[in-house]
């Protein structure tokens, strides 16, 4: 996959509230920041909605990721947000370079390597960022920052360097699936999931 204009990327995580809403909306702008534009973040959250019916919201958002060229996966929380799992395991289906984000200090899983459930892990094209933002946070407040909002933005482009080096090694790894393989998933993907 050699995209000159760049490359898609769905970013999947909750959107529940304002916190999920504005971190989201901050690690899309840093990414597309710290990339230079190679990497385009499609929000969830951004989509038109022809309608708030729960379908259509899946639908819409469903279609989004399989028109993405990779996708990142937010993982924070004590336990996965469960539409989050689900899409990750779609863009698997799907063949879709993922990387896995988990920005929150909690451990949870089963594992010792990776802080959430085994069978979410050891994915083909799939890469992990695992970082402690408090620590990160903490460390340039340090520094005499003023205003926290700031101090956020700081890490949030920290974070997206991060995510930059993973995406570039999960978009590197040899596909599963050829094109047409992909195409056909996708195609089945969209019928059983009736988009």
């Amino acid at each position: 996959m050699n995209k000159e204009n760049g490359y898609t990327v769905y970013l999947a995580g909750e959107l529940f509230d304002l916190n999920h809403l504005a971190g989201n909306a901050l690690l899309s702008e840093s990414l597309s920041a710290v990339s230079n534009g190679r990497y385009r973040p499609v929000l969830p959250q951004d989509i038109e909605l022809p309608s708030l019916e729960p379908k259509v919201i899946r639908d819409m958002d469903y279609a989004a990721l399989l028109g993405c060229d990779a996708a990142i996966f937010q993982f924070d929380g004590s336990d996965l947000d469960s539409g989050t799992v689900a899409e990750f395991m779609t863009a698997k289906f799907a063949d879709i370079p993922s990387v896995l984000l988990r920005t929150d200090f909690r451990r949870s899983g089963d594992r010792n390597s990776n802080p959430w459930n085994l069978m979410c892990d050891s994915f083909p094209r799939t890469e992990s960022v695992v970082v402690d933002t408090m620590v990160l946070y903490s460390k340039e407040m340090e520094k005499g920052w003023m205003l926290g909002s700031e101090v956020t933005k700081v890490v949030a482009y920290q974070v997206a360097a991060q995510l930059v080096e993973k995406l570039d090694t999960a978009i590197a790894t040899s596909a599963v699936l050829n094109e047409k393989k992909q195409a056909e998933t996708r195609r089945l993907i969209r019928r059983t999931y009736d988009l």
